[in-house]
């Protein structure tokens, strides 16, 4: 009889917990390679659209704004000044100049800015550290004479200009095609003039402004105006109103009436001013887009802003 043969063995081979973990290992490896990887690439795309965007508006000054920033009473830039002597000048009646102190940035752009009938440059120098500090030039002018008309003004507005450009001591720290005016009462209506007789000009903020022309279909220079509820001297019905509905309606223009203010408004510190008439003089002068988010969407009504009107988005 023959003997059966020995059965083979049917048990199933077993593997330690340590075999099992070792692909796993491995696999989250590759994707932790693959994760770092990707930030990398992220960190680098981010860099290289930063260094796109600088190379898209080299006349950026300064950090990114924020609300904060642009209400605050000074800037990122330290401030210099240096008085100019009537004597010194022709075409306007001597003034102040403000300026970054740094150079580092190359140069900036630069704003004249004329005070109203009867006053002196001392009425709008508030704005003159202001606005230096986030990266322009400013002159704060005296006029030829303190009667002076708002088309006198205008041409004081466009030599101040010519001055600081052409014989400043500052002038290797602007750009001679980035240049805006201001001012108040009739130099708010100096600087329309200003503006009508040079269109090269990159923006005006006619602050609470008087004149008797009423019409500006010339204007050509992006313009924000400023006006008071409350104002008796220059009553928006007047002035302001019909001064911005006049502008080209294809210009980029706007139109902002404080609320409960009068006349002098502009004539001492007043942040809405400032934080509107910054944001203009940035996103035109500097072509800043940075800047548009404060003036696009329209500013809502407030308990400073009675009303704003204008065109959005901005062009240009």
């Amino acid at each position: 009889m023959q003997a059966s043969p020995t059965p083979r063995s049917t048990s199933v081979p077993t593997y330690s917990a340590r075999a099992e973990r070792a692909p796993r290992r491995r696999l989250r490896g590759r994707l932790a390679a693959l994760s770092a990887t990707a930030a990398l690439l992220a960190g680098l795309t981010t860099s290289l659209t930063g260094v796109a965007d600088a190379a898209d508006n080299p006349y950026e000054r300064g950090p990114a704004p924020t609300n904060a920033s642009i209400e605050a009473a000074r800037g990122s830039y330290a401030v210099s000044q240096t008085t100019v002597s009537r004597s010194s000048v022709s075409g306007f009646g001597g003034g102040t100049v403000y300026y970054p102190t740094s150079t580092s940035d190359g140069t900036f752009g630069a704003v004249a800015i004329s005070p109203g009938f009867t006053a002196s440059q001392s009425s709008v120098s508030w704005l003159g550290p202001r606005l230096a500090s986030q990266g322009f030039v400013v002159i704060t002018i005296d006029t030829l004479s303190t009667l002076d008309q708002p088309a006198a003004r205008g041409g004081q507005l466009l030599a101040a200009l010519d001055y600081l450009t052409q014989s400043s001591s500052v002038r290797t720290r602007i750009d001679s095609t980035r240049l805006g005016v201001m001012g108040h009462s009739m130099g708010g209506g100096g600087s329309l003039e200003a503006s009508k007789d040079r269109p090269s000009l990159q923006a005006a903020v006619p602050l609470t402004p008087w004149n008797t022309d009423k019409t500006w279909p010339e204007v050509q220079t992006p313009t924000l105006i400023v006006g008071a509820d409350g104002d008796t001297v220059a009553p928006v019905s007047s002035h302001a109103e019909p001064f911005y509905t006049s502008l080209p309606s294809g210009l980029n223009r706007a139109y902002l009436e404080l609320n409960g203010a009068s006349h002098s408004a502009p004539t001492s510190s007043n942040t809405t001013v400032a934080k509107y008439s910054l944001s203009w003089l940035k996103r035109f002068i500097d072509n800043d887009t940075r800047y548009e988010q404060f003036l696009c969407p329209l500013p809502a009504a407030s308990t400073t802003i009675e009303e704003y009107r204008g065109n959005c988005p901005h062009t240009g």
